[in-house]
């Protein structure tokens, strides 16, 4: 892509743009807790946190969709964390004067996140985004969430941009699927939530970045 030709930085949410994985932890511990099991530390929690309340249930309790019981555990779950989702979210080191920087260069970003409405909201109200993002875009914003690029072209929409303007960063294999099929240049957040099973070298993104501000570099 010309670089000229580029409008928009799309983020994904958890991992790639918010470390909240402190915080989806602690909503698991405390549901270990109710069950009298014992806390997960947050290293063994942080390669999940990307795989959404699915990936924590079977870290944490071993269930999987397929169990009877996972649909009244994912939606414990999903309650506990709507209660602590607040508590302590952070931008990744350095994120912060990316974003100052990618404006200053006169283009727009934007939130694309599977993460539905009544999580994605707060959270980003709770740490001001909600005034500098062109769009912020959740899972249920639209009929598929990724790996469809369904969240992604309405983004696009939103911005005012097309596809081939933007990139868009994340940090699971989903995110690269999404953004391929949407028709915008990807870019793998090395410093996110992946697992050491995850193979990113594969999912077939056009770049990768060690830490936020190498964005930065794609964009000069």
């Amino acid at each position: 892509m010309a670089q000229n030709k580029m409008k928009t930085i799309l983020f994904d949410l958890d991992g790639t743009l918010v470390d909240t994985a402190p915080d989806l932890g602690y909503a698991l511990n405390l549901q270990l807790k109710k069950y009298g099991k014992q806390p997960l530390a947050d290293a063994e929690i942080r390669p999940f946190a990307s795989h959404g309340s699915k990936g924590l249930l079977a870290l944490g309790f071993g269930i999987t969709p397929d169990d009877a019981d996972f649909i009244q555990m994912r939606d414990e779950y999903l309650n506990l964390y709507e209660t602590v989702l607040t508590r302590s979210p952070l931008l990744f080191d350095g994120m912060q004067s990316t974003l100052a920087n990618i404006v200053e260069k006169g283009l727009s970003w934007g939130i694309v996140t599977n993460k539905p409405g009544r999580f994605t909201v707060p959270l980003v109200k709770s740490l001001g985004l909600d005034q500098e993002a062109i769009c912020v875009i959740s899972g249920d914003d639209a009929p598929q969430p990724k790996p469809s690029p369904a969240t992604l072209l309405l983004a696009c929409k939103q911005a005012q941009v097309r596809p081939e303007e933007c990139l868009y960063i994340g940090d699971a294999e989903r995110d690269i699927q999404a953004g391929r099929a949407a028709g915008m240049q990807t870019v793998i957040a090395m410093y996110g939530y992946i697992d050491e099973t995850d193979k990113p070298l594969t999912w077939g993104a056009d770049s990768t970045i060690a830490v936020p501000k190498d964005i930065l570099t794609l964009i000069n």
